[in-house]
């Protein structure tokens, strides 16, 4: 029997079982037979005319099919609504502040309304909707209490506090703050890069959490050193179709890498300059202090990073690295935010700051930096957003993308703003106001 797993409405409509086994040999052969086992479902995922409706996502194992797709015994399969339907063209994106999770809601380009608020008063580190079962996950750090994982199918709903990540009694550490979570390729994996520097891997949706071994028994660990934010793991990127790859990124200690789904690592650094340190204590230095670092997912051995001074280019999966910040029009190549284009790997998006000693906007101007040519140029990208007197601070997971033609774009500062772009960073909006210290944005889908 297949398993099919449902969130809510459609859980409500079975007797509020999220979880039921379906007999069937394609996708259209389960709904079938799910809606004759569950009469109120009829017609809210099929139409009329006995198709899926246009607004309804449907996905086995992971990846999105359509009704004549052939399923098996022990197939999960998920029927989600798509975040792009409903009245109108809508949008959801998830904003971590210092105080609590804000989920946005509304029509995508115009101002958006709060349409729920989680985890009050504490710090929301990252929170992401995950694309393939529409699981929602929020990394929320206690002052007092220490750092947790929740998910939920329902963000304005109740939340379901997770098993970890914690490191195990030998490894003589305590998670200080879980930065960021990622999906993996294998269904049901998830990935979580922690402070102090250390990988953890979730089999069972984010319900329960291993420290990887590989990355947290490397040698040279006694002698990696922090950067402002700590000793961080806070960028994660996998290779589509691949789970054995993986590049992430460590403040202070650089690119590591691995081919074997983390069993083994190493470093990715050539072609970086701390130019921060004196230039005879560069060579084969340990602290390199990574801010961001995003993959192109339809040209996997692109990657784009944003340093400590410098934004650079890989084009060989990570290994070597080269200047693209320096030259091009930046006006300042200091900076934690960073976006890649998922489907144009000659398009990135950067927010610069004047410096490590002065993290504002430079000129009291917020620009977004595009470039189409793989940073040999950049142009700024200033419609809409505030052109004078604007000293904002944007940290480094609050710029997001929706993944969507023309690709939406969205950023939040300190300052409680959340400006957004439906068409490519072209022209911007401030979508809400008054916020709490902005710490990350994610769009839903």
């Amino acid at each position: 029997m297949v398993e099919v797993r449902l969130r809510a409405p459609l859980r409500d409509l079975c007797g509020g079982n999220g979880t039921i086994q379906v007999e069937g040999a394609t996708v259209g052969e389960v709904i079938g037979r799910l809606e004759r086992e569950h009469p109120k479902l009829a017609g809210w995922v099929r139409d009329e005319a006995g198709s899926v409706r246009q607004h309804v996502s449907v996905f086995v194992n992971g990846e999105r099919v359509n009704e004549d797709a052939s399923v098996s015994p022990e197939d999960h399969m998920h029927i989600l609504p798509a975040i792009s339907g409903g009245a109108g063209d809508n949008a959801e994106v998830l904003v971590g502040t210092h105080k609590g999770l804000v989920v946005l809601r509304g029509e995508r380009g115009g101002q958006m309304e709060v349409a729920g608020r989680a985890f009050s008063g504490v710090d929301v580190e990252y929170a992401i909707r995950d694309p393939r079962t529409g699981t929602y996950y929020a990394s929320v750090t206690h002052g007092q209490f220490g750092p947790r994982v929740f998910l939920t199918d329902d963000p304005t709903g109740a939340w379901e506090q997770t098993e970890g990540p914690a490191f195990p009694d030998d490894a003589g550490a305590t998670v200080s703050r879980i930065w960021v979570i990622q999906p993996g390729e294998e269904d049901g994996v998830l990935w979580a890069g922690v402070a102090p520097a250390a990988l953890f891997r979730s089999d069972d949706g984010g319900r329960t959490w291993s420290l990887n071994r590989g990355m947290w028994n490397q040698p040279s660990r006694p002698e990696w050193q922090p950067g402002a934010g700590g000793l961080c793991l806070h960028s994660i990127s996998i290779w589509p179709g691949d789970p054995s790859r993986m590049a992430i990124g460590i403040s202070a200690v650089g690119v590591w890498l691995t081919d074997d789904g983390g069993e083994t690592w190493r470093r990715g650094v050539e072609g970086l300059v701390p130019r921060y340190l004196p230039e005879e204590a560069r060579e084969g230095a340990l602290d390199l202090c990574v801010h961001n670092l995003h993959r192109s997912p339809v040209r996997p051995t692109t990657l784009y990073l944003q340093f400590h001074g410098g934004v650079y280019r890989s084009d060989d999966a990570g290994e070597t690295w080269v200047d693209i910040g320096s030259d091009g029009g930046l006006p300042a190549d200091f900076g934690f935010p960073m976006v890649v284009h998922p489907r144009d790997p000659d398009r990135a998006f950067v927010i610069p700051l004047v410096s490590d000693g002065d993290r504002v906007t430079p000129e009291g101007k917020v620009r977004v930096y595009e470039t189409t040519d793989r940073g040999a140029t950049w142009q700024a990208r200033t419609d809409g957003l505030p052109q004078r007197d604007a000293w904002l601070t944007v940290l480094r997971q609050a710029f997001g993308h929706d993944g969507r033609d023309p690709l939406g774009l969205y950023f939040g500062a300190e300052s409680g703003e959340v400006f957004g772009s439906i068409d490519g960073g072209t022209t911007w909006t401030t979508v809400v106001e008054h916020l709490p210290p902005v710490l990350s944005v994610r769009t839903s889908g």
